[in-house]
């Protein structure tokens, strides 16, 4: 039997006072932490919630995030968070694709009114029976006719002692980007959660005394784990940064003296153009996952900030650790490292069979991190569940040290004229000119080569190259199969909430 509120409950118990969320002037220790959470528990055991019932969640970094995600816990009913910028009609669509029964939504800014659209949409969905609203007016009781969370948790006890759950019993559904199609539940479990957590735990060596600064969306897979839940399990502090803003990010490192950051490759890449003799030296660890990591980046990122960067790799699908750089063992720029402890990645041609070393084949991951399957979608998960193994649907290489490297997603792999070409290898070479910030290279359709290559490009502040220019160095760089045809320039690429390049917004204009 186990509960991811475990942890939590045992750091209120053994260190009451210790900070674990900061956010602004904000400051809750972890006897604080539990006791809202219990509230929270307590709440929603009265309102009539059930362990395995699901309860979706909406909201930015803030200490309502974790304080409800674990309150859900403690009660045994299921978390479903949602990115914090969808829209009222996709929301409706998680509230019923997710059968939720009850929905916490943060009120949101003038700028993303998410409260607004939240409402609206929780009105359209009978089967969900209860909204509560999170408010930074704690006197406020309601919301467009929707009671606030001070409302909701007045009165309530703060002690709640978990309701102990299966290990094969879903803690948390993660939505899917949705690449293709619409976006899919991943069902995963009390021990995908919590193996996962202890195995990152274990990666970054992780201290009591760690200070995490929090700059992913926590509705998402990798801030979820490896910093809210692991930092939780070792009894560490999160520093909670609702908007990503490098020189904020920067001043905030030497104001908590952070130890751990972890984010993506354009959050790296912000923090590059920046830095600019900060105070970094607190820093012990830098962790980067979510989309691969350009060489490059690596190298100014290490040269200034004087600390490594350790990549990993994962999917929602699996909790998402899958592979990770060690820290006992030599980082090699651009490869993700090895199979996490439990884990087992296999490359695999199109008959799933496996291939030789050095040959490029499909990630199938098998281990304790591979979710249940996706909910209430039994073909798909019947296609991406295989005698065992989660294939992924991303390209990767081993050499022969047993370092693997991502090469590309199979569905963003271009073929010209007969020839694979992987985007990730242009871009990382492109991202070595001198002029280019941020470059993402998809297919273009084309009548003689059935697909072209054409490279989006935006250039550092200051910078100048027209994309003539571009195109005449990338052509002096590759092969004459490889080199993009066609380079536009853009002041920005689109993005989603934790930061990834959304190429498929790219394709649909063409």
């Amino acid at each position: 039997m186990m509960n991811l509120a475990a942890a939590l409950q045992r750091n209120a118990s053994c260190k009451p006072d210790k900070p674990a969320l900061i956010c602004g002037d904000n400051q809750i220790t972890y006897a604080q932490f539990d006791a809202l959470a219990s509230q929270v528990a307590h709440g929603l055991v009265n309102k009539g919630i059930q362990p395995g019932d699901r309860v979706a969640l909406s909201c930015p970094n803030l200490p309502f995030f974790p304080i409800i995600y674990y309150g859900i816990q403690k009660a045994g009913a299921v978390v479903v968070p949602l990115n914090v910028l969808l829209k009222e009609r996709e929301i409706k669509f998680h509230l019923e694709d997710a059968g939720a029964k009850f929905y916490f939504c943060f009120e949101g800014t003038d700028a993303l009114p998410m409260g607004e659209a939240g409402v609206a949409a929780f009105e359209q969905v009978a089967a969900c029976q209860h909204m509560i609203v999170m408010t930074t007016d704690q006197t406020q009781l309601l919301f467009n006719g929707q009671p606030t969370l001070s409302a909701f948790i007045k009165d309530q006890p703060g002690e709640f002692d978990y309701r102990s759950r299966s290990a094969d019993d879903t803690a948390v559904i993660l939505y899917t980007s949705g690449t293709t199609g619409l976006p899919k539940g991943a069902e995963l479990t009390q021990s995908n959660m919590v193996c996962n957590a202890l195995a990152t735990e274990n990666l970054m060596a992780a201290q009591g005394d760690d200070v995490h600064l929090v700059t992913l969306p926590l509705f998402h897979s990798f801030g979820q784990t490896v910093n809210m839940n692991a930092a939780v399990l070792a009894g560490s502090t999160l520093v909670l940064v609702p908007r990503f803003e490098p020189q904020a990010v920067l001043e905030l490192i030497k104001a908590h003296q952070i130890t751990v950051f972890a984010g993506v490759p354009t959050m790296y890449i912000a923090l590059n153009h920046a830095f600019a003799d900060h105070d970094v030296s607190s820093l012990r660890i830098a962790i980067s996952g979510g989309s691969s990591m350009p060489k490059e980046v690596i190298h100014v990122f290490e040269r200034q900030f004087q600390v490594p960067i350790l990549e990993g790799y994962g999917l929602s699908e699996t909790s998402p650790v899958a592979c990770f750089n060690h820290l006992d063992r030599e980082r090699i720029p651009g490869s993700i490292g090895q199979p996490i402890q439990g884990v087992e990645i296999r490359l695999m041609d199109l008959e799933g069979n496996p291939v030789p070393t050095g040959e490029d084949g499909e990630l199938a991951i098998r281990g304790h991190n591979v979710m249940k399957g996706y909910l209430n979608r039994p073909e798909e998960s019947e296609r991406a569940l295989r005698d065992g193994w989660f294939f992924t649907g991303d390209i990767g290489r081993y050499d022969e040290q047993g370092n693997l490297y991502i090469v590309d997603r199979v569905k963003d792999m271009i073929i010209r004229g007969g020839f694979n070409v992987y985007p990730r290898e242009i871009e990382e070479v492109f991202m070595t000119h001198p002029a280019v910030s941020m470059v993402a290279v998809l297919g273009i359709p084309d009548r003689e080569y059935g697909e072209d290559i054409r490279a989006y490009v935006v250039l550092k502040e200051g910078a100048f190259a027209t994309e003539a220019e571009l195109q005449a160095w990338g052509k002096a760089q590759f092969a004459a199969y490889k080199y993009p045809r066609s380079v536009v320039i853009r002041q920005q690429l689109p993005m989603s909430a934790t930061g990834k390049i959304l190429k498929k917004e790219l394709r649909a204009e063409l």
